[in-house]
């Protein structure tokens, strides 16, 4: 592996962000200059320099190898939540280096999990800043910068791709900048038509920007304290649910739906039917136990509540309109459900995704049905196409690994003293990128009381859960391994026997 390659593709991501920060802070200069002005300047260019010194001094290079574009993935997004962290950092106000770190891999991987206690407090600048974050990783850090590199690059397929799900990169015949432009066009549109609609609610420009952004990224960051549930405006509420359920649907079938005239063929996806299907499955059932148990008045306000927090953890936003941790037994195992299995492969949204649970349940019965029928061999049809079997074997590694960093996540909190739901309900919601679980990280909680050793070990689940595992573990054995330690130590002029 050539890591000069690597550390030239970083350096454009770098430069990527840089921009986005001077773009941060000319908009923070419009609105009249605030305490985050400067801090987001000084980080603009220490993120360029940064940036440039890779691609002045490290040669292009036409050709990328696997091991490359994965480590330029997963390189890529641990430099930019490493510099993202400084207009945190530089503003102080009690942001340590871990807290400007955790809200940094919490925006860009779109988790919404933060250690501000008081979000308010913070310049508009900031609040902006962190917004954006959550926006870009929404979309994707290698899939943006692809855009920068020459359509001649015969690794720009390979880089976009090596972000993505082997579900997702299925979804689709386009490649390079068909692919990415399609994905954009879907993004810019929702963000747009959100902002709009909320603007029409009565909600404040600022407002209505941060929280479409965060809406269509299913992040979750709002400016205000308590959420969404600061407004209390029904209206806003309901645009907000649509764009959630818009957001969490694979951006490649809307855009077949709106752009190509599928919308047909869209609407008979099986996919689609049973992520709706969840959706309005676990709104009856918690608005009814609401009802019932949960000591709600009246069933219509336990239904705008349970839709809104349904469709908020399903697709991994994590904006809250209520305390979830106060709700019954039996809404609260719905919500921990909808956290694990989430949305829609090719969206924003993270969680094992409603692609792998249909194949693996499809998998399942075939399986049933085998015992009766030893000799029936039957595929799977999943929308009209055979599903490979490599593919149903991904699914199911990436289903066991998923749920083995979530057990060890699990264990690592309660080892380092939180209480079971917390430590259980924390590793799903960080693994998932939900952000909100239950105990100490509920709906209208946060993660400020976690030690810096639990930060750091929710950091990591967050970035294997956006990255969807494969970029980090690739690039973990891949340094671990005998021959990558042996070439270290030759480089460093070490003896690997000592």
């Amino acid at each position: 592996m050539r890591l000069k390659i690597v550390f030239r593709f970083i350096g454009i991501s770098l430069l990527m962000i840089s921009g986005l920060m001077l773009a941060t802070c000319l908009l923070s200069l419009k609105g009249g200059a605030d305490a985050s002005t400067r801090p987001l300047f000084y980080s603009m260019l220490i993120t360029a320099v940064a940036g440039l010194c890779p691609l002045l001094f490290i040669k292009h290079s036409t050709y990328i190898t696997v091991k490359e574009r994965y480590a330029i993935t997963s390189g890529s997004w641990i430099s930019v939540c490493l510099f993202g962290m400084l207009p945190f950092l530089m503003y102080g106000h009690g942001f340590t280096l871990t807290d400007a770190l955790f809200e940094s891999v919490s925006g860009f991987t779109t988790t919404g999990a933060s250690i501000l206690n008081d979000i308010e407090a913070l310049p508009a600048g900031l609040l902006l800043w962190r917004t954006v974050t959550a926006w870009i990783g929404g979309i994707g850090i290698v899939t943006l910068f692809s855009l920068m590199i020459p359509r001649s690059h015969n690794g720009k397929s390979a880089l976009s791709g090596a972000e993505m799900s082997d579900l997702t990169r299925s979804q689709t015949m386009m490649r390079g900048n068909g692919f990415i432009r399609s994905v954009l066009t879907v993004y810019i549109s929702l963000t747009a038509s959100c902002f709009i609609l909320l603007l029409c609610t009565g909600m404040q420009w600022f407002d209505a920007l941060t929280n479409a952004m965060s809406t269509c990224s299913t992040c979750g960051f709002c400016v205000r304290n308590a959420s969404i549930a600061f407004y209390d405006n029904a209206a806003a509420e309901l645009i907000i649910v649509l764009f959630m359920v818009l957001s969490g649907i694979s951006f490649v079938g809307l855009y077949t739906a709106v752009f190509k005239k599928g919308f047909r063929q869209f609407m008979h996806s099986h996919i689609l039917r049973t992520y709706l299907l969840i959706l309005a499955a676990g709104t009856v059932i918690m608005s009814v136990d609401l009802t019932l148990r949960g000591g709600y008045p009246t069933y219509m306000r336990a239904l705008r509540d349970a839709l809104f927090q349904m469709c908020s953890i399903t697709t991994t936003t994590g904006f809250a309109t209520a305390d979830t941790t106060l709700w019954p037994t039996v809404s609260t195992i719905v919500i921990i459900g909808a956290s694990l299995i989430c949305g829609c492969a090719g969206s924003t949204s993270g969680g094992i995704k409603v692609d792998r649970i249909v194949i693996l349940w499809k998998r399942f019965r075939i399986n049933v049905q085998s015992f009766i029928h030893p000799r029936w061999i039957q595929a799977i049809w999943l929308d009209g196409q055979v599903v490979k079997k490599a593919r149903i074997a991904n699914a199911m590694s990436f289903v066991r690994i998923y749920l083995l960093i979530v057990f060890v996540g699990a264990v690592f909190n309660a080892v380092a003293g939180l209480d079971l739901m917390t430590s259980i309900s924390a590793a799903i919601a960080c693994t998932g990128n939900v952000g909100p679980g239950f105990g100490l990280v509920g709906s209208f909680s946060n993660y400020a009381s976690f030690s810096d050793p639990l930060k750091y070990g929710s950091m990591i689940m967050m970035l294997a859960g956006r990255l969807e595992i494969t970029p980090l573990l690739f690039l973990a054995i891949d340094i671990t391994s005998n021959r990558n330690f042996h070439y270290f130590c030759r480089r460093f002029g070490k003896n690997p026997r000592t």
